[in-house]
């Protein structure tokens, strides 16, 4: 019987391609040198100058082609539309959560995560069935890994995906390849909501903090430094039942914030 070879599923190419288009643009935009620490404004960020590059990039890319549509969308599309819409970019994250808080051992948390995304699979998740007070904490692989006590790494600002560190960029492509949703989507309705999943949840995202979002662009002395101060605060949060930083993060209750819950 003559073999055939099965062309990758499109977990693997969607991570892949990810990781390839912004390590491209990266480089192409920023340039890797290091900066001494005597000339960082953070410690953390030995590639200040290559990262404020590609941060540019990031927000001109926003102001032609994400605001204007968050706009719309906001603007255009009723308020159960987008309640749906949020439900579902929720939903579709429910896997990552399952797996993660299974590979930490939260196994309360996993089994919550997957019985809401069985449950709502019903809906593919526009309408949430499930009535529970208890909350499903998020849970990703940039935690799991600093469960794993990986370190954290530099700072990062990615093309397209925004601040990162190594250790949650290494996360998000982690979480890519584990997604099961990809698997599950081949042909039909379900592989166009698949693949429309990550423009709708950016757009929906952008919608839902579109004026904390653009004080900081517009308004902020520094916007580069305040978008970096305010990631690392939101993930020392994040993962604060497993490690314990020393980057002084406090609680804020700026609506801003919100950016950085969807990330890795």
């Amino acid at each position: 019987m003559r073999y055939s070879p099965r062309p990758a599923g499109p977990i693997v190419t969607r991570a892949t391609f990810t990781f390839l288009l912004a390590a491209i643009v990266w480089s192409a935009v920023s340039g890797c040198s290091s900066l001494p620490e005597s000339q960082r404004s953070d410690l953390r960020d030995p590639f200040e100058n290559g990262n404020r590059k590609v941060f540019a990039f990031n927000m001109g890319f926003d102001t032609y082609v994400i605001e204007p549509v968050a706009d719309a969308y906001r603007n255009g599309v009723p308020e159960g539309g987008q309640r749906a819409i949020g439900n579902h970019v929720k939903w579709a994250g429910m896997p990552s959560t399952a797996i993660n808080s299974a590979l930490q051992g939260k196994a309360e948390n996993a089994g919550l995560a997957t019985l809401n995304f069985l449950v709502n699979g019903l809906t593919l998740g526009f309408v949430d069935l499930v009535e529970d007070d208890t909350p499903i904490i998020k849970e990703d692989f940039g935690q799991t890994l600093a469960a794993a006590n990986v370190p954290e790494g530099s700072f990062l600002m990615v093309p397209f995906l925004g601040p990162k560190t190594t250790r949650s960029f290494a996360g998000t492509i982690g979480d890519m390849v584990m997604d099961p949703i990809g698997t599950l989507a081949r042909g039909g309705n379900l592989q166009t909501v698949n693949q429309l999943r990550t423009p709708v949840a950016v757009v929906d995202f952008r919608a839902r903090t579109f004026d904390a979002f653009n004080d900081v662009k517009y308004n902020a002395i520094d916007p580069y430094s305040r978008v970096r101060s305010v990631y690392y605060q939101t993930r020392a949060g994040m993962l604060e039942d497993r490690v314990r930083s020393t980057i002084g993060a406090s609680e804020s209750n700026d609506e801003f914030d919100d950016f950085f819950e969807d990330e890795s």
